[in-house]
């Protein structure tokens, strides 16, 4: 019997201290199909004149957006995590933001983020952990992996902190451990290459 191929929907990315520099070249680098949808989480300091949408969109030929409350959830977008909130999923259609208390003192949460990915996409969705001082993101990541989605560590030998993809590949089996600057490339190969179920 033949297996299905996994079509993937969205990519989200999770990183804290030394990942903005690997960021901006995995949006450099995204499928301009406009078929896939990008969640980024970054832990920040809550900045209300927040540089990052400029910044990706400088990057990008994809429509970039800091996300509100309620906010659609389109194809071919870059959604960054706001500032002091947590961002979830309420269903394949919108975003919710979350003001409950912080997850290994950071709101946004990277986990939080993943959990909620996995819940609504499950295998269609790839999970990107990048450097980070502490251990948000390992358990998220697990949920999507569990979920059935692909899983990528950057490599700790090559982050600025090697803390956050040291626990999550503590914590599973990523599908792929990968160093910084071969991600960008690596991404977009499996977007475009559909693998089995």
């Amino acid at each position: 019997m033949a297996q299905n191929k996994i079509e993937y929907k969205v990519v989200v990315v999770g990183g804290s201290a030394g990942s903005l520099d690997i960021i901006l070249k995995i949006i450099s680098n995204a499928d301009a199909t406009g078929s896939i949808l990008y969640i980024i989480v970054i832990h920040r300091k809550n900045d209300t004149n927040s540089m990052l949408p400029g910044l990706f969109s400088s990057r990008t030929k994809l429509k970039v957006k800091e996300v509100e409350d309620k906010d659609y959830i389109l194809p071919g977008h870059i959604y960054i995590a706001p500032p002091d909130y947590h961002l979830l999923l309420e269903n394949e259609h919108t975003f919710s933001l979350d003001a409950s208390e912080k997850i290994y003192f950071s709101r946004p949460s990277i986990d939080v983020t993943f959990e909620s990915v996995a819940e609504i996409f499950g295998a269609s969705a790839i999970g990107v952990l990048l450097s980070g001082a502490n251990a948000d993101g390992a358990h998220g990541l697990s949920t999507i992996h569990r979920a059935g989605g692909f899983t990528i560590v950057q490599d700790p030998k090559s982050a600025e902190a090697d803390y956050m993809p040291r626990q999550a590949i503590d914590k599973l089996k990523p599908d792929i451990v990968i160093s910084a600057d071969k991600i960008p490339d690596f991404l977009k190969n499996l977007i475009l290459t559909p693998h089995n179920n």
